[in-house]
């Protein structure tokens, strides 16, 4: 048996993702079905900085990027222990000739991050990294997953924490976990048909590719890291499976697991 860990990929929800027993649930079953990481690299949609920035090396106050919520989520701690060996161990991987990687040690993990990871792993026992996304380019977060891929097999888990669909102006409030307006439907079905194809090329162009591409993702920054954890989970292509699907307020929360 491999010693590799997997490469997940996961819808995380706002901070009332702790409210949704359903979601919860899910994700505690998910993560007691892995093996434990030695740590776990978090690649979330709100943090896009470039060049490639590290940040929670230490443990640091969380960043509460959100507004207008009761005051009960701003209250939320997740003081994972720092990963600074794992942070020299990604520089050494990424760190080149015209890729710089930088540090952003004050920065603390965003709610892409501690949202799913408090139900996941709700000690805070494992040590935490989280890398900025320095561009949106399909291609070259895929590239930028390769190269994370080693690490898989030194203990660490490879997060890519997103939405499969994500259009905020859409949302549809009161539906259930099978709801979903067409264009949400439409563009998950697609998507997991071209992952379970393996089909890297239309993924790559899921913007023009994709039914209603745009509206499911007006703008790309939940359905970039999926390109990372591809980049990462690709010695396992096709093997794939989605461990969460369904919907919530009408966005796919699909959440898919290599390896």
């Amino acid at each position: 048996m491999s010693d590799r860990m997997p490469v997940l990929y996961l819808s995380h929800g706002a901070p009332p993702l702790a409210d949704d027993a359903l979601w919860t649930a899910q994700l505690a079953a998910w993560s007691a079905e892995l093996p434990r990481p030695e740590a776990i690299l978090m690649v979330s949609a709100h943090w896009e900085s470039a060049p490639l920035t590290l940040g929670a090396t230490t443990t640091v106050p969380l960043e509460y990027d959100f507004r207008g919520f009761p005051q009960r989520y701003y209250r939320v701690t997740y003081p994972a222990p720092g990963a600074p060996a794992l942070a020299d161990r990604v520089r050494g991987l990424l760190a080149g000739p015209g890729t710089p990687v930088h540090e952003a040690p004050a920065r603390g993990l965003d709610h892409g991050a501690y949202v799913p990871l408090a139900e996941m792993y709700p000690d805070a026992g494992i040590p935490v990294l989280q890398l900025s996304m320095p561009t949106l380019d399909p291609e070259r977060l895929l590239r930028l997953g390769r190269g994370l891929a080693p690490l898989r097999d030194e203990g660490v888990l490879i997060v890519g924490s997103g939405f499969f669909t994500h259009n905020l102006r859409e949302l549809s409030w009161g539906t259930g976990p099978d709801e979903a307006p067409a264009w949400s439907k439409e563009f998950d079905a697609w998507g997991w048909e071209a992952l379970a194809r393996g089909d890297i090329d239309a993924l790559l162009d899921f913007e023009h590719a994709a039914p209603a591409g745009r509206i499911a993702h007006p703008r790309t920054e939940h359905f970039a890291p999926l390109f990372v954890s591809l980049g990462a989970g690709e010695a396992d292509l096709p093997g794939r499976r989605t461990v969460i699907d369904g919907f919530w307020a009408g966005l796919s929360k699909r959440s898919l697991q290599w390896g």
